[in-house]
């Protein structure tokens, strides 16, 4: 069973003139397959939704990954990564986890059950090896440097990632990555541990892409269309691109002015968009905007005339309807009253018969 720790470090950020040393590799990047995003917010609600708790889980990797992309088909091995530096994270579990909230040094971690349900996922891939831990955050907390060296049991370079499972930013994706360092300063103070950052992205392989596209498919709001859901997600993607761009001209701004260092591999980034962007002011191009635009507009307009005629049609044909509804209704009232006024004269008549037998 696990057994309170007391966290001795906290998790900052490495301070000007501290160089991060490890003897082994670490990763750079991290994957994650929309199967863990999946079970840690099924974990979350389970567990710990409403209150202010958080949960924790072990990160499983495959050792071999078929995807599309070529830093996917790479191999590791225990303690180390490929040659990209990428962790391909494709699984998880969940792990009984208690913290005090009063005091965040005083938590438990089953050890036991870690190892049990690492023994029965091996059974079932054995390619899938532990590469970290997953936490619902949604920051970094002090005790997570100690949780990280019970992790290093496991394997010798955990990564630890926060899922948000209650994201605010819609143009964000909802983790964020880091693994622990040991900061070596120069003034000769004790080195210290502390989380470094890594970029994380969120990736599937085919068989994921179409399971994702089934459920979202399940819970999707029928009382919007087709149309609505495009334009939503062209305006979603407008907004994260408005987004990047603030970011890079907040950092070109605090460039010039001095506050941050010139980083040659984002100016060449940066260059390399400009490099891409099509020459606007080239005749033909122009005018093949211009073509475009119009046989878009034709189609619009077409489209409305068509619909305004059928609406039209069915207009004309509720109202014909309308009208051979209200004159099968006269006729049967007017039939109704002949036959009254028939039946009335019938017995009229057999009375008088009878008067004059």
């Amino acid at each position: 069973t696990g057994q309170p720790m007391a966290a001795t470090a906290t998790s900052e950020k490495p301070a000007a003139g501290a160089k991060a040393v490890n003897p082994n590799p670490l990763p750079t990047n991290a994957i994650v397959h929309p199967l863990v995003l999946l079970s840690a917010t099924d974990h979350y609600v389970r567990v710990a939704k409403d209150t202010s708790k958080r949960v924790v889980g072990v990160l499983l990797g495959a050792k071999e990954v078929a995807g599309e992309r070529d830093s996917w088909k790479m191999t590791t091995h225990e303690g180390a990564y490929s040659q990209a530096d990428v962790v391909n994270i494709t699984n998880s579990f969940a792990v009984p986890f208690e913290e005090d909230d009063r005091d965040p040094k005083i938590w438990f971690l089953d050890h036991n059950y870690l190892e049990n349900m690492f023994a029965m996922f091996k059974k079932v891939n054995a390619r899938e090896k532990i590469v970290g831990w997953y936490s619902t955050g949604p920051k970094i907390r002090s005790a997570d440097l100690e949780i990280n060296e019970v992790f290093k049991k496991y394997t010798k370079n955990p990564v630890l990632v926060i899922i948000d499972v209650q994201p605010q930013d819609e143009l964000g994706i909802p983790t964020d990555a880091y693994v622990a360092v040991e900061e070596v300063k120069d003034d000769g103070t004790p080195t210290r541990r502390s989380f470094q950052h890594l970029s994380s992205e969120i990736g599937a392989e085919e068989a994921e892409e179409i399971g994702v596209e089934h459920l979202l498919r399940d819970i999707k709001d029928t009382t919007v269309s087709t149309l609505a859901e495009r334009v939503n997600a062209k305006l979603t993607s407008l907004k994260g691109l408005k987004a990047r761009l603030q970011d890079i001209h907040s950092y070109l701004q605090a460039v010039a002015q001095g506050t941050m260092p010139v980083n040659h591999e984002i100016t060449f980034l940066i260059q390399e968009i400009f490099n891409l962007l099509p020459n606007l002011s080239v005749e033909e191009l122009v005018r093949s905007f211009s073509v475009k635009t119009n046989d878009m507009m034709l189609v619009i307009y077409i489209s409305s005339l068509i619909r305004s005629v059928i609406a039209l049609h069915n207009l004309i044909n509720n109202k014909i309807a309308l009208k051979e509804a209200e004159n099968d209704g006269d006729k049967a009232e007017k039939d109704g009253k002949d036959g009254k006024k028939k039946e009335g004269k019938d017995g009229k008549d057999g009375k008088d018969g009878k008067d004059g037998k």
